[in-house]
């Protein structure tokens, strides 16, 4: 999924003739109605490409002569210009659009209408040189009446899009790729002398009913009536008199209502039509957002149809990396989706951004839930920013009310865009406050059915929200205190999060920003994020005052690379099933979870017994059945051997919203050195896997028996008694793991004990971890970055911070190793990966309590490497006693580089190991 020829592989050839009657067949992007929600089947769709220019002389000659040959490009519409898929690099702030376009003579008698789906941001078009519409505004859709149309003539379409930055015009991450003109979908459409103007469906799920409001835009005839017929659901026909009123409500029964809902997503697909003048296909979802207790307790969480809901989320910065805010095809958005859905979310937080509605179609349908952001301005709230941004809020309301998956409105963030600087610094005034609170009750006004937040919150600053969020960033070891502290500390009546004398009301909180990214200094980079993300859902899942959590983020963008799956959405290798046989990164959202209470990473006493309790967490009310927890004990011992240890199976009650301690195991520790995990698979009386997880033991200290006429010699990576590589070497936490760039060798003396008879040995091997090594932006000149990563800046290097370590991926970066002993070449291996997962334990485990990160979850292969004991000059060795071992990479194309790893980094508990057996 990384070419942009995928990309338009994707794009679909559609016949034109088959909405508009023309006999012109055309392959054009996005060729789907954008609006599922609100189709007329009477449309055009403009995408494709339009002739282009930033010169105004020749956009002016065309508009008053008509010729617009003089543009003197071309643009795909409607990706943003400066985007990749665009076709048009980013050379100027006003762009000009041109092409022809043909009403069909089918359309004689109808009032024709050009619509643009979002353009930014001050948008003017002409037809035939006559101008027919503005519009101010990046985010939202505008149409213009194209009243001058000679049907079945050819036409000429010019359009004015005027991005001139502004610190007060709605901006949000464009820093990642500046959505600059036309972004979504421009299409012709036909429609009646009088229409449907809007369409709002509100379902009320405990009087098995909905109400739809309708607006016509101008009032009805005498006696004209409005009519919805049921597609889907098997409704009657509902027929309500308009006559006269250009508004009307009418409330309409539903029998056997069909609930909307996460695991069954049922729509009522309708079509409204004004007598015998408009018609418009659409559809709503008989669901319900409120709040409710959770049960047995005094808080309350957000709840779906009356029935508390915990919330498992992900931030979706909705950026794609070759069309900026446009995504390629309506597959791309439908698997944005089906990611979020795979991985067990609950939902996407859709951020800074009006989403692009066949998305908000594909969660609809998908049955995923959206929290809907309005996008910032990044000045100060001056009162032409306000402006701009409430009328963001109406259009993007109006537009969008329809769509189920939609369950929060999201006024503003982290206080972007409220701050005026004032002689004793940046403050978020008083009137600002008020006027975020006048907005809040606007948009309660505008949709009553909804949820909304003031902002979501970073500084600690509601003002009044029905929902109490806070954003917080923390490496794993931080979690469990961070998440106490808001616990501990929310309440009815807390002035706790809240700013100007406001108070706490009974509102869920929820955590709406978590992750590690920004819990490091500067930035995480690109890591495994899956350990303290790990850690992190085990303390949220012990909390369950917390009503739920927004993990950072759905897809990398290009600063940031903390996504489940990378920018182009390839994935990211998280090595949880190796750990435990079919775990995937879905186990952690899994409504049925099974923690143990304790640290992730503990260092124990061989033989010792640990009494280790269970806690349950089952956030939902379905029953699934007996359940019973499976607990196995493996892992690797000093010689890097994989072993199993004891098994049980402990029986654990099912109770509706359980949050507690539901058993107590006893495990005991090997009594041999190695690292060691404790599987954990929750099953029900049929068998099935609801839940995996583990928990991890280090045993050390102990006095590893050795086998009968076998002598072990270890030595650490940092004793090596020479080096030299091209690309230089470093050391990592005091030699517990060392890295050697591009081509070069390290190099170790070994001194064999006195006791040791050589001649009485009839085998040797060499047991060591290593891997690639690549050298990062971080290992080359540091980490130094300047400028606001909220608007695109830092760094685009994805190691560049010093905290990160690349992740492992589908892409490989191999090396080849030569094994010496005293001049001898012994063994070639080809290492695979310089990877970094949750495999690499031993070197989370390495890592200390603070805010810096070195290599996380980096670890190699475990290699052995036979030892001839012909050829290897044995006179030297018994003279000296000593054994040169060297580890090289030859100098080649891949020149690939070398780790080798220790017994307390990486994934194998090992030192690099020669193991002789003897006669």
């Amino acid at each position: 999924m990384k070419s942009a020829n995928f990309f338009l592989g994707v794009i679909l050839t559609i016949a034109l003739a088959a909405c508009a009657g023309q006999d012109v067949t055309e392959s054009i992007p996005l060729p789907e109605h954008p609006r599922p929600d609100f189709e007329r089947a009477e449309w055009i769709n403009l995408n494709g490409h339009w002739v282009f220019t930033f010169d105004e002389a020749a956009a002016s000659a065309a508009l008053s002569g008509g010729d617009l040959s003089a543009f003197g490009q071309k643009i795909l519409v409607p990706f943003p210009w400066g985007s990749k898929l665009s076709e048009v690099e980013d050379k100027g702030d006003i762009g000009w659009y041109g092409r022809e376009i043909t009403v069909p003579k089918s359309w004689k008698g109808k009032r024709v209408f050009l619509v643009v789906g979002a353009s930014d941001w001050d948008t003017q078009v002409w037809l035939d040189g006559k101008e027919v519409g503005r519009h101010q505004g990046g985010y939202t859709p505008f149409e213009c009446e194209l009243s001058d149309v000679r049907f079945g003539e050819a036409q000429k379409v010019v359009i004015k899009a005027d991005d001139t930055s502004s610190d007060s015009h709605l901006y949000g991450k464009q820093g990642y790729g500046n959505a600059r003109g036309i972004w979504q979908t421009v299409y012709l459409e036909a429609r009646g002398e009088n229409y449907i103007k809007s369409l709002h469906f509100s379902p009320d799920i405990d009087a098995s009913a909905v109400k739809v409001d309708v607006a016509l835009a101008a009032p009805a005839a005498s006696g004209e009536a409005f009519k919805l017929v049921f597609k889907t659901g098997g409704q009657d026909t509902f027929t309500g008199d308009m006559g006269g009123k250009d508004k009307a409500s009418f409330t309409i029964p539903l029998k056997d209502q069909r609930l909307w809902d996460l695991d069954d997503p049922f729509l009522y697909e309708v079509t409204a039509s004004l007598g015998g003048e408009d018609k418009v296909e659409s559809y709503f979802g008989q669901r319900k957002i409120g709040v409710t207790k959770f049960p047995g307790a005094d808080y309350n969480y957000v709840a779906l149809n009356n029935k508390p809901l915990y919330l498992q989320l992900c931030l979706d910065q909705s950026y794609h990396p070759e069309g900026f805010y446009t995504f390629p095809s309506d597959e791309f958005m439908k698997n944005e989706i089906l990611i979020s859905k795979n991985l067990g979310l609950s939902g996407n937080r859709v951020h800074i951004k009006v989403e692009v509605p066949r998305k908000l179609y594909w969660a609809d349908k998908l049955g995923l839930l959206i929290m809907a952001d309005t996008p910032n301005f990044w000045g100060e709230p001056v009162p032409e920013a306000r402006e701009d941004w409430e009328n963001c809020l109406r259009a993007q309301v109006e537009r969008d009310y329809n769509h189920p998956s939609i369950f929060a409105w999201v006024n503003f963030n982290e206080t972007w865009g409220l701050f005026t600087q004032a002689p004793s610094g940046r403050a978020y005034l008083p009137e600002t406050q008020e006027w975020v609170r006048s907005m809040y009750h606007l948009t309660k006004s505008l949709d009553p059915t909804r949820l909304v937040e003031d902002q979501s919150a970073t500084n600690k600053d509601h003002v009044e929200s029905d929902i109490n969020s806070w954003h917080s960033y923390c490496p794993g070891w931080d979690w469990d205190r961070e998440i106490k502290y808001y616990c501990d500390n929310t309440y009815p009546g807390s002035h706790f999060n809240f700013i100007g004398g406001n108070v706490q009301t009974d509102a869920p909180m929820i955590n709406s920003e978590c992750g590690d990214v920004w819990g490091y200094h500067g930035s995480a980079g690109d890591c495994d994020f899956t350990w303290d993300y790990h850690i992190m859902i085990d303390a949220f899942r012990r909390n369950p005052k917390c009503a739920g959590w927004l993990y950072t983020e759905h897809h990398d963008v290009i600063n940031e690379w903390n996504g489940y799956v990378q920018y182009d959405r390839s994935p990211k290798i998280d090595g949880l099933g190796d750990l435990v046989p079919g775990m995937t990164i879905a186990d952690f959202q899994s409504l049925y979870y099974i923690s143990a209470v304790k640290y992730l990473w503990t260092v124990n006493k061989p033989g010792e017994t640990v009494d280790l309790p269970f806690h349950g967490s089952f956030m939902t009310d379905k029953d699934p059945g007996k359940l019973v927890l499976e607990t196995e004990l493996v892992g690797y011992n000093a010689l890097g051997e994989f072993k199993t240890f004891g098994s049980h199976s402990i029986p654990v009650a099912f109770e509706p919203w359980l949050s507690k301690e539901v058993a107590t195991g006893k495990v005991e520790m090997p009594s041999e050195n190695g690292l060691y995990w404790l599987r954990m698979t929750l099953k029900n009386d049929k068998g099935e896997a609801l839940h995996h997880n583990f928990t991890t033991f280090r045993v050390k200290d102990a006095k590893s028996p050795v086998p009968e006429k076998t002598r072990i010699l270890t030595f650490a990576p940092s004793s090596y008694t020479a080096s030299e590589w091209s690309n230089g070497q470093s050391s990592i936490y005091n030699g517990l793991k060392e890295n050697g760039f591009g081509h070069g060798y390290y190099e170790y003396t070994l001194t064999l004990p006195k006791d040791l008879d050589l001649e009485s040995v009839r085998s040797a091997a060499l047991v060591f971890e290593a891997s690639a090594k690549e050298k990062f932006g971080k290992d080359k000149d540091g980490d130094e970055i300047q400028g606001d990563y909220m608007l695109g800046k830092g760094t685009f290097d994805h190691c560049k911070s010093l905290n990160s370590y690349a992740m492992t991926d589908t892409t490989l970066w191999p090396s080849k190793l030569e094994v010496s002993v005293n001049g001898k070449v012994v063994g070639k291996v080809d290492l695979a990966d310089d990877p970094a997962d949750h495999r690499g334990i031993l070197s989370w485990g390495a890592q200390p309590a603070e805010r810096e990160m070195r290599e996380g979850g980096s670890y190699g292969e475990l290699v052995k490497v036979e030892i001839p004991l012909s050829g290897i000059p044995a006179d030297e060795i018994l003279k000296t006693r000593q054994v040169k071992i060297r580890f090289s990479v030859p100098e080649s194309d891949l020149d690939g580089g070398l780790a080798i790893y220790g017994k307390d980094f990486g994934r194998y508990p090992l030192d690099p190991t020669i193991i002789l057996k003897t006669k």
